[in-house]
């Protein structure tokens, strides 16, 4: 049965809890399906930005909503160790039965804060899959993995949920998103996402499974206005993938019509003056590019058609800015009921 089509917010953990928690709070009552809760790592002090848990932060928001399903959209295997992920998992499952997904991704910049290195992803993804799994099953469990091995007793007697939650993987290069389709319950596409991407990340996945899409958003009552709300996020992840992230991200910008060159003054801008500097450098064909989700309340539904149609089941919005509870209201009055 393919899954059904949901809206949701990618909330960057890089902000004061309690703001964290009241935009949870407004989603839940504007009628988002779902609050993905995007690891923020060490790289972003140097933005004068401060990293907090998502595992912590989503038990949070779990306890202060009431129809909001929470996702970890990514935390990586490497900074926890599949079995203390299924431990976290199980709080967040206790305050919110039936509204939470576990969300798995490697993360280079974590990686590289961390100072560790390595080549191997996909078996170690494959690792902490299955051990999560087989951890939250309740059931005994052993397994012996290449990068992560497990061996717990059954939950006998104890007082804690056997739900499995649904385990999605996060997956830019061709082969983690083949992965995804193998294992998962869904796949979580990366910051920049475009229709063509998500084409792309069909044709790789090759299952029926629940396809997660991260998009610049921001709404307004006038285009320019919208658009204009666009240009910050949109400059912060653009320089994100000059400073951190090559490789398969190339593919994710070539399918965007975007070059290095072209974005390399806005990661230049953004170390130099931070994300309002960047936000500058940000001209409207660039942001053309990054087809966000962006404008007035009928530019987002058109927007969001399109990326439905090319094959995304699960929109991911990345709202920014200081109205952002005002973007959330107006989506929720203005777009939500026209888009399901």
């Amino acid at each position: 049965m393919s899954p059904p089509f949901r809206i949701g917010v990618m909330q960057l953990t890089m902000e004061p809890v309690e703001e964290m928690i009241a935009t949870g709070q407004a989603l839940d009552r504007a009628g988002f399906d779902t609050i993905w809760l995007a690891e923020a790592y060490p790289w972003w002090r140097k933005h004068q930005m401060e990293a907090r848990s998502s595992t912590v932060t989503s038990a949070l928001i779990a306890r202060t909503t009431d129809k909001l399903t929470i996702g970890w959209g990514i935390i990586s295997p490497f900074t926890r160790h599949p079995v203390q992920v299924a431990m976290d998992a199980r709080v967040v499952q206790e305050l919110a039965p039936g509204r939470f997904i576990l969300g798995f991704g490697t993360s280079k910049i974590f990686l590289n804060n961390a100072l560790m290195q390595t080549n191997k992803t996909l078996g170690p993804m494959r690792d902490a899959v299955a051990i999560v799994r087989g951890v939250l099953s309740g059931d005994e469990f052993r397994y012996e993995g290449d990068t992560w091995s497990a061996d717990v007793p059954a939950q006998d007697g104890a007082d804690a949920p056997r739900e499995v939650p649904p385990v999605y993987v996060a997956a830019t290069a061709p082969k983690m998103q083949a992965l995804a389709g193998e294992i998962a319950d869904g796949c979580l596409t990366p910051s920049i996402t475009t229709p063509a991407f998500v084409r792309y990340t069909r044709e790789n996945v090759k299952s029926d499974i629940d396809i997660g899409c991260t998009v610049v958003a921001s709404i307004a009552a006038t285009r320019d206005e919208g658009r204009d709300g666009a240009r910050e996020i949109a400059g912060m992840y653009l320089a994100n993938k000059v400073q951190n992230i090559q490789g398969a991200a190339d593919t994710l910008l070539d399918l965007a019509g975007l070059e290095q060159d072209e974005i390399r003054p806005i990661a230049d801008a953004m170390e130099r003056g931070g994300r309002l500097a960047a936000k500058e450098q940000v001209t409207d064909e660039i942001l053309d590019k990054c087809r966000p989700i962006a404008g007035t309340p009928s530019d987002c539904i058109e927007a969001i058609q399109e990326y439905r149609d090319a094959g995304c089941t699960h929109v991911m919005l990345e709202l920014w800015g200081d109205r952002r509870h005002e973007q959330i209201e107006l989506f929720g009055r203005e777009v939500l009921p026209r888009v399901r």
